[in-house]
């Protein structure tokens, strides 16, 4: 069987099915579809469904005369429908995996979805899980699902792997066809599949031992980055308190050419992995008895970092004889990182909230996210709207917060039009600003 599978991948003689057509399945989509594999696209949102029918892209970085050509081939199909499972040769799992209220994972999207998947398996068929999560999902959940399901057994019947995600949106320099690819399979055979099959289309394939050891590869790149940004954050506080600028000190650490890597200070963490994936192995790490004192530790620093932007706006508020207590705030960006419609986990989210409960009036503006959609953590903010973008209305605030430093935001003009501005993302560095006009924070 195994040989059968991969000829039929190398010859393009394979259906794929992504479940999930979010930041990471539809630029995966696009890429296998490029390869000439037939493409299917499965996502319970009817909006994304018909934005498939007629070709219009929901995602900023993703090209809207890619989503055309996707509508328009006849090797791609979209639908809500799981019962085309029975239909594929490989699943693509795709899905969110957010942390609940009390900061554990919440695993119902993948739990779901396989469910959903599981009674229209049939033999021979791939799965395969992308979702960053704990190590062991694939073994404890998916599989066990699946086969009691479907009645299949995995490495006769099934081949399962997981392959964590890698996504960077808005990053120019690289994308889902150039970012290799870590995968994890459950025996030789799915091992074997999956690396042919990202092979066809992922410039390259890095093998580990099982799908367990995958799932911690992307915790590892992801509390890395945690870590560190919290050791910045903190450094932030203690410099701040001594007088020193903490962007001239790393700029000026940069320039050694080994035994140092920049991390940059700012708001809070935003993004689905960065501030989300170390409480997968904190919470998967009790279960063995074991405290993850580092990881959480950096949580903390990170998380705490919205409070010191509230303290910074009110210091700057109180230097022109104001209180914050009915003030005007604007937050500037609304997204985690400059230059995409992405907001999810989004920094500003918390810190509008903390602005608002020191009686605050707070709005936003970003030009990239028109209206605040429905989201799971700050539904009072739905459908707030971003405020204009010119001289009178950016005037009539008190104080500007900017909490994103997105490139085509004009900065001269930002401090042309108002005298309060708290900067987080050290935006405007290289820019004359007049006396007790910019807070660092």
């Amino acid at each position: 069987m195994t040989n059968t599978i991969i000829t039929n991948i190398r010859e393009r003689n394979y259906t794929i099915g992504i479940v999930g057509l979010g930041y990471v399945g539809l630029p995966l989509l696009w890429t296998f579809h490029e390869q000439g594999f037939r493409v299917v696209g499965i996502d319970i949102d009817a909006a994304k469904i018909e934005a498939f029918r007629i070709g219009t892209s929901y995602i900023k970085h993703f090209p809207a005369e890619q989503m055309q050509k996707l509508a328009q081939s006849d090797r791609c199909r979209a639908t809500n429908d799981f019962s085309i499972v029975s239909d594929v040769d490989a699943i693509i799992m795709c899905v969110p995996t957010p942390l609940n209220l009390h900061r554990e994972p919440d695993m119902s999207y993948i739990v779901n979805t396989t469910h959903a998947i599981a009674p229209h398996l049939k033999a021979g068929q791939l799965i395969v899980l992308e979702s960053t999560t704990y190590p062991g999902t694939t073994d404890e959940i998916i599989r066990p699902i699946c086969e009691e399901k479907s009645g299949l057994k995995s490495g006769v019947d099934l081949f399962f792997a997981f392959s964590p995600e890698r996504e960077d949106p808005g990053n120019p320099n690289f994308g889902t066809a150039t970012i290799p690819k870590v995968i994890g399979g459950d025996g030789e055979a799915a091992l074997e599949i999956t690396d042919v099959l990202y092979s066809s289309a992922i410039v390259k394939t890095v093998r580990v031992s099982n799908p367990k050891t995958a799932e911690a590869v992307k915790l590892l790149e992801n509390i890395f980055r945690s870590v560190n940004i919290a050791l910045v954050n903190e450094l932030k506080l203690v410099f701040h308190a001594m007088g020193i600028d903490v962007h001239e000190v790393i700029e000026a650490a940069k320039t050694k050419p080994f035994g140092f890597m920049a991390f940059y200070p700012g708001p809070g963490l935003g993004g689905h992995c960065i501030p989300i994936d170390p409480f997968y192995l904190t919470w998967k790490a009790r279960e063995y008895g074991l405290h993850t004192r580092f990881i959480e530790l950096a949580g903390e620093v990170n998380t705490a970092m919205p409070q010191f932007v509230v303290r910074r706006t009110i210091e700057a508020l109180n230097d022109k004889k104001k209180c914050m207590n009915g003030s005007k705030i604007l937050c500037v960006g609304l997204a985690y990182k400059p230059d995409v419609d992405d907001m999810r986990e989004s920094p500003t989210f918390v810190v509008m909230d903390l602005l608002e409960a020191e009686k605050a009036h707070v709005d936003y503006y970003d030009p990239f996210i028109p209206v605040i959609p429905p989201t799971r953590e700050h539904g009072k903010w739905t459908g707030k709207k971003s405020v204009a973008w010119s001289p009178d209305v950016i005037a009539s605030y008190d104080a500007v917060v900017i909490v994103t430093n997105h490139k085509i935001v004009n900065y001269r003009e930002l401090m042309e039009w108002n005298d309060t501005i708290i900067d987080t993302r050290n935006a405007l560095n290289n820019l004359p600003a007049r006396e007790h006009q910019v807070w660092k924070a």
